[in-house]
């Protein structure tokens, strides 16, 4: 695999699409931070779900860790750019979110009542925060990965299972509380005990299924018994994003609750429905299908695009959970959607593709190392 040719052609084509969005300015400032809006939450999950599953690895060990190591730790180091590319939404606040304009708030009790957490400037406040921890994390847990690559020091590995272990609990708590912040307060009337769960198996979902297709195009005949391993972390991870997915909406459908179930009615009617068809085939029953049988995890080919879908269709349903709180009565799929998701992307790869040719693609002194074929 050509690196240098791959992360030149990602640089071309994410500036471009960038270039193309920011022109949609001139003619919809609105729709330019809609679409922007779910294309970097879809790309910041992917690189966010690198985190616990790094961190998830150190605790517990494993090949499938070993395996992909590199790959996630690669994909937290993304963090920063995100950062930067979280730039324009914090200039289009007031255009996204309801709760920042002074004319709703005066309107609605119910916002009202939340001003003192939903306010522009404790909101930017909390972004500040949350990426200042997830770099830290992300920045740390390289530090040290690249210091035992260097050194081999064996005490290494304990140090980053203590980092670990609280690590998992403040990237849940953090990550929680952001997608309240940018995805639930978009309709900030309505609230889901389960949201903030979800998103955090989205984002890890989305992260393995990025590891998976590295791991099939990098590798040389990767050995049958790790893509089995991580077929079945992946197969988990599917059915976990359904059991919390029905969930939230049995006990929503069922409350009925005016304020509640009008999340639902926005997003399964005026064609939405459609979306939604296709997250549960192929978001769900299909991959469900596939990863039962033993030989679809074991031939990198088939596993490789399962893995493909299953990112296909994670761009899809982040599309399906954002976009309708601006379109309640049609489905809206506009050409400044494809700009921004492809832009934001073409960064994304670019910057990823360029931590992975800076670092030796297996850990060299890793205590957990099993044999391997070389990539």
């Amino acid at each position: 695999m050509n690196f240098e040719r791959w992360q030149k052609n990602a640089w071309i084509v994410g500036i471009a699409g960038l270039v193309l969005a920011a022109a949609g300015l001139m003619f919809s400032r609105e729709q330019f931070f809609r679409s922007y809006l779910w294309a970097f939450l879809f790309w910041f999950g992917i690189g966010m779900g690198c985190l616990p599953l790094l961190m998830l690895y150190h605790l517990v060990g494993g090949a499938w860790g070993f395996t992909i190591r590199r790959i996630v730790e690669c994909g937290a180091r993304t963090i920063p750019v995100m950062a930067v590319l979280f730039l324009p939404i914090l200039f289009g606040v007031h255009s996204l979110y309801e709760w920042s304009r002074p004319e709703v708030l005066a309107q609605s009790e119910v916002i009202a009542r939340k001003h003192a957490y939903l306010n522009t400037p404790f909101w930017i406040l909390r972004a500040i925060v949350y990426f200042a921890i997830w770099m830290l994390y992300a920045y740390r847990l390289n530090q040290l990965s690249a210091i035992e690559d260097e050194t081999g020091d064996i005490t290494l590995a304990e140090r980053l299972q203590r980092l670990s272990a609280p690590g998992l609990v403040v990237y849940g708590l953090t990550v929680t509380f952001a997608v309240f912040d940018w995805a639930m307060s978009l309709e900030p009337e309505w609230y889901s005990s389960i949201y903030g769960l979800l998103w955090i198996v989205n984002q890890a979902l989305s992260a393995l299924a990025l590891a998976i297709l590295v791991i099939v195009l990098l590798a040389r005949g990767p050995a049958a018994d790790t893509l089995n391993d991580l077929g079945n972390l992946l197969f988990a991870f599917v059915m976990l994003w359904a059991y919390l997915a029905f969930a939230q909406f049995l006990i929503i459908w069922s409350g009925n609750l005016p304020d509640e179930i009008q999340w639902y009615l926005s997003r399964l009617n005026n064609g939405w429905q459609w979306i939604a068809a296709m997250s549960v085939a192929f978001h769900f029953a299909i991959p469900f299908l596939l990863l039962l049988g033993r030989v679809n995890k074991q031939v990198p080919s088939r596993l490789g695009s399962i893995a493909v879908v299953l990112l296909l269709m994670r761009a899809l349903d982040t599309f399906w959970m954002i976009t309708p709180a601006f379109y309640h009565e049609r489905l809206s799929v506009h050409l400044l959607d494809l700009f921004a998701v492809v832009g934001i992307g073409g960064v994304w790869v670019a910057v990823f593709v360029g931590a992975l040719r800076s670092v030796p693609l297996v850990p060299l002194h890793d205590p957990n190392a099993v044999p391997h074929k070389a990539i």
